[in-house]
């Protein structure tokens, strides 16, 4: 094992996200999604097992696709699970490129908000149709998203009925009322204590999810801030977001076994 294979073993909580995907031995490979004339580029890592498994499609940050979010799908497929990471910013960026081409975060999530919904969820449409057929899947698709990447994977619980299941973190819900009615999968929210702009919802959002009967479970970790996710894997992280980091992960972890 090489140096920083062994680092990475030992202090999986500190690594940084780039080194994470130089050292990991599971396949990670570029795919391209077509629907219509749009192509949306897709990062995919496969785990190490004999059998078919389940295929999670994570939609990222306001950040774009970035080393952080293609580090969750090799630790997603570590557990054992087929993930996707689309680029939703494939095209947009300068010369057609993607989340790579811009110049700086800003501008990435400046050119993200400008993004059509509809469009955006056409190149979700794709993801998941490719995860339903790649050979290593079982046909089984889930779908988790972080910050913007939370609601989006709200919005597309109401909008895809073939989902499994969808994973939210600290996103918030779909502003439609007819939206909860669409649901066709069971929601699990993931959420910091200390993050009122996004967990002020969660009362109406579990009454609305009741009153149309859809499952919904959210989890509210104490301390936690907005991003804890991320924050709690940093070498300098609080004892709460680490804390609550861990304590997602064996919950998402638990969920998808299901």
């Amino acid at each position: 094992m090489s140096l920083l294979a062994l680092l990475v073993a030992l202090v999986p909580s500190v690594q940084d996200p780039a080194a994470r995907l130089a050292a990991s031995p599971r396949h990670q490979e570029w795919i391209e999604a077509k629907h219509g004339e749009r192509t949306v580029r897709c990062f995919v890592v496969y785990p190490e097992v004999k059998a078919k498994v389940p295929a999670v499609v994570l939609i990222h940050e306001n950040k774009g696709l970035s080393d952080w979010v293609r580090s969750v799908a090799d630790q997603l497929a570590e557990a054992g699970y087929v993930a996707l990471a689309p680029d939703l910013l494939s095209g947009a960026g300068p010369g057609g490129g993607g989340t790579e081409s811009f110049e700086s975060t800003d501008a990435a999530t400046k050119a993200l908000y400008a993004l059509d919904p509809k469009q955006v969820l056409a190149d979700l449409d794709a993801v998941l149709a490719f995860g339903q057929v790649v050979p290593a899947s079982n046909g089984k698709v889930s779908v988790a998203g972080f910050c913007w990447g939370g609601s989006k994977a709200f919005e597309f619980a109401a909008h895809q009925p073939r989902l499994s299941a969808a994973y939210v973190f600290y996103g918030s819900a779909p502003k439609e009322e007819t939206a909860f009615a669409a649901m066709k999968c069971p929601v699990y929210g993931f959420y910091g204590e200390n993050d009122a702009r996004i967990t002020a919802g969660i009362e109406a959002t579990t009454a609305a999810m009741k009153a149309a009967s859809k499952p919904y479970e959210p989890v509210v970790y104490a301390g936690a801030g907005h991003g804890f996710l991320r924050a709690g894997e940093a070498a300098d992280a609080s004892p709460e977001n680490k804390a609550a980091r861990e304590a997602a992960w064996k919950r998402w972890k638990e969920l998808l076994a299901k």
